[in-house]
């Protein structure tokens, strides 16, 4: 009997995906209803902050293991920081979880960037300047976290590893203990 996985962390899946559902549905919405830009461009941005802000530091964290951020050093130049769970842990993470995850990023980016070819053709620059700013946002975290995980890949190929050379280590030398009854 085949059990089906369910997801291990819903209520930061729901939030996860209301954040981003609620800056998309604010934006369509009220610049269907609503004609006053300075609503629609506060109320949408702040939307697409707050979800900014969840994705890279409350939902990464839970749902895939990963978090990022980009300092800068002495010298002026930019730094990426990655961190992750260990190899193990990120192993363990639930298929559900991650799927929504990226899922979700990635259509997120894809939704605004229709939204924007919307505003080219009906030559609404200002609703441009919304989905420019909340698509520089999805975008921040779809690079972040793709080069984040690139990092927790080499991190669980890395592990792998050397649990496979701890094991035969191990095996070798009960091995040997036990030919020559050390």
């Amino acid at each position: 009997q085949v059990v089906s996985e369910n997801y291990a962390n819903p209520i930061t899946c729901l939030f996860h995906v209301l954040f981003k559902a609620s800056a998309l549905a604010f934006y369509i919405l009220f610049s269907l209803f609503v004609k006053s830009f300075v609503i629609i461009f506060v109320i949408t941005v702040l939307l697409a902050a707050l979800d900014f802000w969840v994705v890279k530091n409350v939902s990464g964290r839970i749902l895939v293991g990963l978090r990022w951020w980009n300092e800068i050093d002495d010298d002026g130049n930019s730094v990426w920081k990655f961190e992750c769970l260990d190899g193990e842990s990120l192993a363990r993470m639930n298929k559900k979880d991650s799927w929504l995850f990226w899922w979700t990023l990635y259509l997120n980016a894809a939704a605004w960037i229709i939204l924007g070819i919307f505003s080219l053709i009906r030559l609404e620059a200002d609703y441009l300047l919304v989905v420019g700013v909340c698509l520089t946002l999805s975008l921040a975290n779809i690079v972040g976290f793709t080069k984040c995980n690139k990092d927790a890949k080499k991190n669980i190929r890395a592990f792998a590893e050397n649990a496979a050379q701890n094991a035969i280590t191990s095996r070798i030398t009960s091995s040997l203990q036990s030919a020559f009854g050390i």
